[in-house]
């Protein structure tokens, strides 16, 4: 399910969660590093919380940190998704995050920023973040808790969730509906190869087609009776209106 959850593009999987009715899943301000970068694992999280002597005293010193426990849990088909108290704070760079390379993980996303880019760049892991900074984050914040629910870029994530992140930006899909999920995100984007390809063909505008909601394409419409002719209906697909099975 990673696998074709990755194949799919960032806008199909928020159209998806939007005709189910959840809410955005959009992780606001994390982009791609460098260009072409996708991801796509589960979730491994890390909370930072904001730097105060007595719960620093408190955190588990050395080896033993939040985020070092969070780092152990990672490989190629996960991602680390860092919540951090500011978007310029550094949740890392190249020292931490070669541990990272060797552990060959899938992706790395936070709402804050990281250092140390041409290094990053170069150990050739996706990274997803809001900016890059000199700052050193350990002068205003601290990891504080690995694999806890964590708020990141204005959305909740639980340790599991897939995270699919692209260049438009990072989705995370909840584990409990990525099934259903795929199947309408992956319906959309056959849709829409199909309308650009008759648009092609016959330049016109869009409108006649698009925009579509899942679930309640009409079979007589025009975009319905173009989908006919490519053999996708209703006793196929979930995109038509009394089909939807979400």
């Amino acid at each position: 399910m990673l696998a074709k959850l990755g194949e799919l593009s960032t806008q199909a999987l928020i159209d998806g969660l939007w005709v189910m009715g959840w809410p955005g899943a959009h992780i606001e301000g994390a982009r791609g590093l460098a260009p072409g970068q996708k991801c796509a694992g589960r979730a491994v999280t890390l909370n930072f919380v904001p730097q105060r002597p007595d719960i620093q005293a408190d955190k588990p010193p050395g080896g033993a940190s939040p985020e070092y426990e969070a780092f152990e849990l990672c490989g190629p088909k996960e991602v680390l998704v860092m919540a951090s108290v500011g978007p310029w704070e550094s949740v890392g760079g190249d020292i931490k995050f070669l541990r990272l390379k060797q552990l060959g993980i899938g992706g790395l996303v936070t709402d804050g920023s990281v250092r140390d880019t041409d290094e990053l760049i170069s150990y050739g892991f996706p990274v997803f973040s809001y900016s890059t900074t000199p700052r050193q984050g350990p002068a205003v914040m601290q990891p504080w808790e690995a694999q806890g629910l964590i708020s990141c870029g204005g959305v909740a994530v639980r340790p599991g969730d897939a995270v699919v992140g692209d260049q438009d930006g990072v989705v995370v899909v909840p584990a409990k509906v990525v099934d259903t999920v795929y199947s309408i995100a992956h319906g959309r984007e056959v849709i829409e190869e199909i309308v650009k390809e008759e648009l092609t063909k016959n330049p016109g505008p869009p409108g006649k087609f698009y925009p579509f909601m899942s679930g309640k394409i009409k079979v007589d419409s025009p975009l319905g009776e173009l989908l006919a002719t490519k053999g996708i209906t209703p006793a196929n697909s979930n995109q038509f209106e009394g089909s939807a099975d979400w």
